[in-house]
């Protein structure tokens, strides 16, 4: 890396279900990795939020000098709330008691999964986590996004989308004085702990007691049970589906009919081996047969590459291919 060979760079992906991090040297050796809970100030109290990332940015930190450390990237869902006062006091607090004198730079989530998938500039992110976004990048900018609004108002497809749609579909059988088939029965199960429920109004009120005394983001943890029912049971065939509809219409909307750039899929249900997984790369095939698909198995790393492409631009592409190996 020249004069900046020393230098580390660090990369931070703060999501609604876990934090990670690392930190690479010039040739993309991964020097120290640290993961802890999920620290997206949107869906957890702040100081909850600061433990997190406290935790794996020590841990991560704990095999090199902090002080080696050059430059910075933060990805994060909802970029925008690191940059209210109140919060960004703080994190300057615990940046300084980590040990790092660099600064940090602050970019969406979508931007370190994006870059984590492809050493390209140009192209197309779709993404199904806890939350759901799609994007269409320039220059690795933003400059097109569907949906990311969050588990009240949108992110429609995603593994809280599907754990709802699950819960739905599980009340719907009860209150339709029908017993639960083998995805309802699961979801009762993982809610009540129960390994029946009788079609009745009282066993809808148990689960909906049970959903309400969790914090609404865990409904993503449901979204298991519906891919492990997929082809078993209708209604699992059903939400996904319905879940492939919804991310296939947002690709539809960010991207144009013979578009060739890369595609990225990210988020636990589209890089794992998921029907999730399967019915959106077939639809994907079909809208964009000349499109390379790719997956984003790790956006930490993605946020490091882009911090040490800013001390070493000239370098970028070799890193790339030596974090992401093919």
């Amino acid at each position: 890396m020249g004069t900046t060979e020393a230098l580390l760079a660090l990369g931070l992906d703060i999501g609604g279900t876990s934090t990670r991090a690392v930190v690479i040297d010039g040739a993309g050796r991964r020097l120290g990795t640290g993961r802890a809970d999920g620290a997206n100030v949107t869906s957890h109290a702040l100081a909850k939020a600061l433990d997190a990332v406290k935790a794996a940015v020590s841990a991560a930190l704990a095999p090199v000098d902090p002080a080696r450390v050059g430059a910075a990237v933060i990805a994060t869902a909802g970029d925008h709330n690191l940059t209210r006062p109140e919060v960004a006091e703080r994190f300057a607090e615990l940046w300084r008691a980590a040990g790092l004198t660099c600064g940090y730079r602050v970019v969406a989530d979508a931007v370190g999964a994006f870059v984590a998938g492809t050493p390209e500039p140009d192209g197309t992110l779709s993404l199904s986590g806890t939350g759901a976004i799609t994007a269409r990048f320039a220059d690795r900018s933003l400059v097109r996004i569907v949906d990311g609004h969050g588990w009240l108002l949108g992110d429609l497809g995603s593994g809280f989308w599907i754990g709802r749609e699950a819960v739905r579909a599980t009340l719907a059988a009860l209150d339709g004085g029908e017993a639960p088939g083998p995805l309802g029965r699961a979801v009762v199960r993982a809610l009540t702990g129960h390994a029946v429920a009788e079609p009745s109004r009282a066993a809808g009120n148990e689960l909906v007691l049970a959903v309400h005394s969790r914090p609404p983001v865990a409904l993503s943890e449901l979204a298991p049970l519906v891919t492990a029912e997929a082809g078993a049971d209708p209604e699992a065939d059903r939400i996904l589906t319905a879940a492939a509809g919804h991310l296939l219409a947002a690709a539809d909307v960010v991207r144009s009919p013979g578009d060739a750039t890369p595609i990225v899929l990210a988020g636990s249900l589209l890089t794992g081996d998921t029907p999730l997984a399967a019915l959106v790369r077939g639809g994907l095939a079909e809208r964009w047969p000349d499109a390379v698909v790719g997956a984003a198995l790790d956006g930490a790393a993605g946020a490091a590459w882009l911090a040490a492409r800013s001390l070493d631009p000239g370098g970028a592409a070799r890193l790339h291919a030596a974090l992401f190996p093919q």
